[in-house]
């Protein structure tokens, strides 16, 4: 008998939509240069983040990522059982997160958008186009909770106070920033021929332009947001990353909502929804486990 069983472990779905939750928040992480977010370069405008902080706090969150796919196959169908079954499996999930991160903040915005994509995509594999997951998961977030707690966020305060759209909404809206726009430009970007780095980058980009940020807006008022706004324009306008003068003012728009002590959260986890999404797309034999 050999002392190692060499044969490939067949994943179930739930598992195998796990992983790639993980590894769209890991790869979000660690695409670089992102403006005034945690990245290979160093900590941008965090002083208690870092790289290793946000992969230890992506690989925490697998067994809630598992665990609310499981959920949406057993219950079949979008309803208050399995929308308050993501509740407290997210809730439970952030616990891990905090434990494993010494009680920082690292992705509480990306258990909820991805913990509804992953249930989204587990309820229906065989229809796994972009806007049939997203549909199904704005029909989840439409549904109350009546578990979930009633004290708001800093996000949901900031949105109040601004008027902006905060990530429930986004995600009740069926994740407009992922469809209208990171989706297509990431597309855009590598039928350019731009490479896979760069349209992620042009990706989290085409977010920024539009969305009203609330962790911006938490950290720096309404001119850190239109810093964000105009200055993610302003790159891909010139040519977006890939381009020698696109680099040039995405260097400059670093260093500005560094100087803001501005961080664009809220882009880097629907940047994550983006690429999670994208990599469903385009698994051939989602239903057999092909990924």
């Amino acid at each position: 008998m050999h002392a190692f069983n060499l044969q490939p472990k067949t994943l179930t779905l739930a598992e195998r939509l796990a992983d790639l939750a993980v590894d769209a928040l890991i790869d979000e992480a660690d695409l670089s240069p992102k403006p005034a977010l945690v990245d290979r370069r160093g900590n941008g405008a965090h002083t208690d983040l870092h790289l290793g902080l946000m992969h230890a706090s992506a690989l925490a969150l697998w067994p809630a990522f598992k665990e609310m796919a499981e959920a949406a196959i057993e219950f079949g169908e979008v309803g208050v059982p399995l929308r308050e079954a993501i509740g407290r499996i997210g809730r439970e999930g952030e616990q891990d997160m905090l434990a494993t991160t010494g009680g920082v903040n690292t992705h509480r915005g990306a258990i909820w958008a991805l913990g509804l994509l992953v249930a989204a995509v587990a309820l229906a594999p065989e229809s796994a186009a972009a806007s049939a997951i997203t549909l199904r998961a704005a029909r989840l977030a439409l549904l109350d909770d009546r578990y979930a707690p009633r004290s708001l966020s800093h996000g949901a305060l900031v949105a109040q106070r601004y008027g902006a759209r905060g990530a429930r909404e986004e995600a009740q809206l069926g994740f407009p920033a992922v469809i209208q726009r990171a989706l297509p430009q990431l597309k855009r970007s590598r039928a350019a021929g731009h490479g896979e780095q760069n349209a992620r980058l042009d990706a989290l980009l085409a977010v920024m332009t539009q969305l009203a940020d609330t962790c911006v807006l938490y950290r720096a008022g309404e001119h850190g947001l239109q810093t964000m706004q105009l200055g993610a324009k302003a790159v891909l306008d010139a040519g977006g990353s890939a381009s020698l003068a696109g680099r040039r003012r995405l260097h400059e728009l670093d260093q500005q909502l560094i100087a803001l002590n501005a961080s664009p959260g809220g882009a880097a986890d629907l940047l994550a929804a983006c690429l999670f999404i994208d990599r469903v797309e385009s698994a051939d034999g989602i239903t057999q486990g092909a990924f």
